[in-house]
């Protein structure tokens, strides 16, 4: 396997950059996914890597190779694509075989190749199919199978479960970790799905508008996100985020709403807030860090509950405060009902502060 590179790499279409200066290092033997909304630069992005969209500026090197240049073929990859791409009038074994013999390979080392791959993936049993006698999940597997016999030092992946249903996905989300444990594969995963990017990645690069947001553990951006964006697109359900404003008593700081109330802050939440470039400050919270209260409690700011959506095992409630709508996850044997009266308990601890002007977070100083 090999490690890859992306140095300032640029994409552009006339004045538009579909890609903007990303940089970042997927490690050998390290499964990185591209995640964000559509139009974001993900797939754009990948396809750089690969070869298939000329690069605009910037410098992308495989297993410490400037591929700049480099057709698709010379670069030592494989791709897997949503939808499979499969030859559907050749069986299993010719579909797994084809890059093989384009290669020009010995037919031995072909049938060998082709028979661990298929052990490897366990579809020994589908090798005399055709694929439309294929489940989804099966295809999928070939697809991969077909990437894997090629020996590749990167293995792209662009959106490979996105066909499937929901059970399924979750299937092959388990499968596809283990074939990258197994192999210690350096794998480049495309998806807009962040549960796939949590589930599965060492890494994960969050892209917005063609700029790189923020490149880390799926845990650390969890817990640690740059900036708005992040905070609201990882997670869910998402961050809740409620612009507020900070206003100082003394050397004491609460952020205040439009409708009056105000969350007094910790001494160190209150030195973040005073780091804003303005009194204008945007409180993030997770789902499991918000308490509900029926009643008025010491700390709680008013709310109305919009909607209880019960899941089985928890039940999300959509609380007003003001304009803004804050998430709160509640054990199932608790009710509340629409427009019901409530009190919203922030974890001091757990909340986060952002910049109303940049939406950059804020840090204590």
């Amino acid at each position: 396997m090999a490690e890859v590179v992306l140095n300032e790499v640029v994409k552009t279409y006339g004045d538009i950059y579909a890609v903007n200066h990303v940089s970042l290092t997927v490690a050998d033997g390290e499964f990185v996914a591209l995640v964000g909304p559509s139009g974001c630069g993900k797939t754009t992005t990948l396809s750089l890597i690969a070869g298939l969209n000329e690069i605009s500026g910037g410098e992308i090197h495989i297993g410490g190779r400037l591929v700049n240049d480099l057709d698709p073929k010379d670069r030592d990859i494989a791709m897997v694509f949503q939808n499979y791409a499969l030859y559907p009038n050749k069986t299993v074994f010719k579909n797994l075989a084809f890059p093989l013999q384009m290669r020009k390979l010995a037919k031995a080392e072909i049938e060998r190749k082709v028979l661990s791959a298929a052990k490897v993936l366990d579809i020994t049993h589908l090798l005399e199919r055709k694929p439309r006698e294929l489940s989804g999940g099966q295809q999928q597997r070939v697809a991969l199978g077909r990437a894997l016999v090629r020996d590749p030092r990167v293995f792209l992946m662009d959106e490979p479960l996105s066909n499937l249903d929901a059970k399924l996905r979750v299937q092959m989300r388990t499968e596809l970790k283990r074939f990258h444990q197994d192999l210690e594969a350096t794998v480049v995963y495309v998806t807009h799905d962040q549960l796939e990017a949590v589930t599965m990645a060492d890494k994960m690069a969050v892209m917005h508008g063609g700029f790189l947001q923020q490149y880390d553990s799926p845990k650390n951006v969890f817990d640690n996100p740059v900036n708005m964006f992040v905070a609201s697109f990882v997670g869910s359900p998402a961050m809740s985020l409620v612009p507020l404003e900070a206003v100082s008593h003394g050397s004491d700081v609460a952020l205040r709403s439009p409708e009056g109330w105000e969350l007094p802050l910790s001494p160190q939440n209150a030195r973040k807030a005073l780091g804003a470039t303005s009194n204008q400050v945007v409180l993030g919270a997770r789902h499991s860090t918000v308490k509900l209260h029926s009643a008025q409690t010491p700390g709680a700011v008013p709310g109305v509950v919009y909607t209880v959506e019960p899941t089985g095992d928890i039940t999300f409630v959509q609380v007003f405060l003001g304009t803004s709508v804050v998430i709160v996850s509640l054990d199932p044997s608790v009710t509340v009902h629409p427009d019901q009266k409530v009190w919203i308990e922030f974890d001091q601890d757990k909340i986060h502060l952002f910049d109303g002007a940049t939406e950059l977070a804020l840090a204590a100083v």
